[in-house]
């Protein structure tokens, strides 16, 4: 059965020079811990700049939930390097302190411990702040301090251009480019389940996370929980797959229809969050009442993105200059690695999103999305057992079954990646995705239930030993002097900036946020 039904290989062979302009970049969210484990309740630190304008290192949704972020490289090597370096720098200004292994937090207390994050006092800090405030209002704070990797990929112009005269298309090039990006998001959705399979890395939990509730999950050893044949726990409705958001009406099918679908929802007040108010005793609460309050409130697995300028709004961004980049949001950090993704996840991922641009792309129906996202929820939950089988085309076909099938279609995209960049790792990395299929054991999540197992003192000790040795890895390497002076330069350049931003303010924050809105 031919899940991608590739059409023309011969058309991406044609291409395939062009490959070597595809440009990557990471955002890495991690953690800061104290020594005991617990959610550090300092301040981001100021030597690391400030969170609302420093491009290499900001925050997240807490004070304690640093985000790394590395520039958009055709060098295919250069994103793990600067993520390395700006880790290395990082680990410089954090004392006693650790940046968490894991997607799934440390142990945690009362949900008020989680510090929101602070921008300062200007009206686009102020904002951000209250857009944090009321995530947590509707979602809980809990669910936010869950971390994860995401993973930006585009393909240069100069193939744009070449497959768009190939094609003979009648569209702008604009248009063609967004159109074959929306492409490759429908494909991403069917098949995203491979993702979590392979490089799911949240089967287990800390019990603390869930503060008391009732749980469907068993207890590994005390004070942890797992689901037995979990990839990723992190995913599922535990996580960022909020039951909350399961009945808004975003479209893949057009980029027209996903942004009229997002801006349907941030103009459209939902009861529930109408309870909560809005301001309160002058303070904000939230935003405003609506299904969104803005657009990065929608949690997907994967967005189209264009860079906005400073106050555009996302979409509106999107609707003037069309998709520039996709951005995968579905990787677990991986704890084998100090930096929490490595090349071979890298590898598989740029011959999957190439296999998803050649492959034909339907519309995706009702049918179709209701199999691709119980697929999705499947493997989260049980991905690793050996019975399942999966919904496609209406047929329940087992789980090994169809990642061989796909793998056996991305596997000539990933060799003709090691064609151009003279390597042998897309093939290797998908050779070795295979083995794993003859035992799911021996994927990232069957790994770290092995290793709790065989400890038998549970997630949280396992976790926080494998902190302290990334802090050991880190300290000891050493930052070169230039790249460090260029990290200390960002970081005070980024105090000025901010410091600026604040005095520029010449509106009311009422009046800014209108402004936004329009």
């Amino acid at each position: 059965m031919q899940l991608l039904e590739i059409a023309d290989l011969s058309t991406a062979e044609l291409l395939s020079t062009h490959f070597t302009g595809i440009k990557r970049g990471i955002e890495k969210e991690s953690l800061r811990i104290r020594c005991d484990g617990h959610l550090s309740q300092k301040p981001h630190p100021q030597a690391l700049g400030s969170a609302l304008t420093n491009p290499h290192i900001t925050t997240d949704y807490s004070e304690a939930l640093p985000e790394l972020i590395t520039a958009a490289s055709s060098d295919r090597q250069q994103p793990l390097r600067e993520l390395t370096q700006i880790h290395q720098f990082i680990y410089q200004h954090l004392d006693d302190e650790y940046l968490w292994a894991m997607s799934m937090p440390c142990v945690m207390e009362a949900e008020s411990q989680i510090p929101i994050a602070h921008y300062g006092s200007s009206n686009a800090a102020k904002m951000k702040e209250i857009y944090r405030v009321g995530l947590g209002h509707r979602y809980g704070r809990l669910m936010q301090t869950i971390a994860g990797v995401h993973y930006n990929f585009s393909l240069p112009q100069a193939f744009w251009q070449a497959f768009h005269q190939q094609q003979n298309s009648s569209m702008s090039l604009q248009e063609f480019i967004s159109d074959k990006y929306m492409g490759l998001i429908r494909n991403y959705l069917r098949f995203s389940w491979l993702i979590p399979l392979f490089y799911g890395a949240s089967p287990a939990l800390c019990e603390s996370f869930f503060q008391n509730r009732a749980i469907d999950l068993e207890e590994l050893v005390p004070g942890t929980r797992y689901d037995r044949y979990a990839t990723s726990l992190r995913m599922s409705d535990l996580g960022y797959q909020n039951k909350a958001q399961s009945r808004l009406d975003v479209s893949y099918n057009s980029l027209a229809g996903y942004i009229d679908g997002l801006e349907s929802a941030i103009s459209t007040v939902d009861p529930l969050y109408q309870k909560i108010g809005i301001v309160e005793q002058g303070q904000y609460r939230q935003l405003n009442a609506n299904i969104l309050q803005i657009e990065n409130e929608f949690y997907s697995s994967i967005r189209p993105k264009r860079v906005s300028t400073s106050g555009e709004r996302p979409s509106k961004a999107l609707r003037n200059g069309g998709v520039e980049y996709v951005e995968i949001r579905a990787l677990d950090l991986n704890p084998f690695s100090p930096i929490g993704i490595d090349q071979s996840q890298i590898a598989f991922l740029d011959a999957f999103l190439l296999a998803c641009v050649f492959a034909p792309s339907p519309d995706i129906n009702q049918r179709e999305t209701g199999e691709y996202q119980e697929n999705f929820r499947a493997v989260v939950r049980k991905g690793r057992h050996p019975g399942l089988c999966l919904a496609l085309e209406n047929r329940c076909i087992p789980t090994a079954e169809a990642a061989h099938n796909l793998l056996g279609q991305i596997l000539p995209f990933a060799d003709m990646l090691d064609s151009v960049y003279e390597t042998a790792e897309h093939a290797n990395e998908i050779s070795a995705l295979q083995k794993q299929l003859a035992n799911f054991d021996t994927t990232l999540s069957g790994k770290i239930i092995a290793d709790i197992k065989q400890r038998n003192d549970g997630f949280f000790p396992y976790a926080m030993e494998i902190s302290q040795n990334h802090k050991k890895h880190f300290e000891g390497l050493k930052l070169a002097p230039e790249v460090l002076a260029g990290f200390e330069r960002a970081a005070a350049k980024s105090h000025q900036r901010q410091a600026q931003i604040e005095s520029d303010d010449r509106i009311s924050f009422e009046a800014f946020l209108a402004n936004y809105y329009e």
